[in-house]
């Protein structure tokens, strides 16, 4: 299999497999990086796909952009590298992870997709953030007068974000979708994702003993042979 480095504009990118009318377009979750989408590349190109993986703000190549790590950043930027599938693919597909799903799903809401996957999905960002400023202690007053508040588990939560997040709910999502979910995902309730599969029609996997970061060897078994049944 055949692996190519380009560049979308100023984005880094990698695309595997040979020439051909089907790519899958793969984005990444936070501390990711587009070459991690050589595992699933392996499954789908002997299906007759491509795979267009990019590093986003902060990760990869880009580690210097940590604070372009935002939607308002990667929607657009999103968009571009669409527009550059639409013009050497006649199908494409989206294979995402954990924000990377959240991202896509803003960036790509109104796009003909042959299919989805989405691999512990941040589904309702809005949620995510008033739970960790539960876990922060931290109120929405609070956050409005300081703006950005530093936590101790690792984020920083941020107003602007916040209220991006409420503006922007995920409304629509028309793409045939299939969801996995990890039973012990501390940032995606179980409800959530089932709420979500519900609404949009999607299909969903739950692995019980999963985690929000696939990476034990029994993970990822799991994970690729979800990948092979949905590919």
């Amino acid at each position: 299999m055949n692996s190519t480095a380009l560049k979308i504009g100023s984005v880094p990118a990698v695309l595997y497999g040979d020439e051909g009318s089907r790519a899958y377009l793969f984005i990444h979750g936070k501390c990711g990086y587009k070459e991690e989408a050589v595992d699933f590349a392996k499954i789908v190109y002997p299906k007759g796909w491509q795979v267009l993986s990019i590093d986003l703000p902060g990760h990869g190549e880009r580690s210097s952009e940590a604070a372009a790590f935002v939607p308002w950043h990667v929607v657009p930027e999103l968009n571009t590298v669409m527009g550059y599938a639409r013009r050497h693919w006649a199908q494409i597909a989206l294979r995402a992870t954990s924000i990377g799903a959240w991202f896509s799903m803003l960036a790509f809401a109104g796009d003909a997709l042959e299919r989805a996957l989405f691999v512990s999905p941040v589904l309702d960002m809005e949620h995510l953030i008033r739970n960790m400023m539960l876990w922060a202690h931290v109120d929405e007053d609070r956050l409005r007068t300081e703006r950005e508040i530093a936590t101790d588990f690792g984020e920083t939560l941020s107003w602007e974000y916040l209220q991006y997040a409420k503006a922007h709910p995920i409304v629509k999502w028309d793409a045939p979708t299939a969801i996995l979910y990890a039973g012990r995902d501390n940032l995606t309730s179980r409800d959530t994702a089932e709420n979500f599969a519900r609404g949009f029609g999607c299909s969903l996997t739950v692995v019980e003993d999963g985690e929000h970061w696939f990476h034990t060897p029994e993970q990822l078994e799991e994970l690729d042979r979800w990948t092979q049944r949905n590919t």
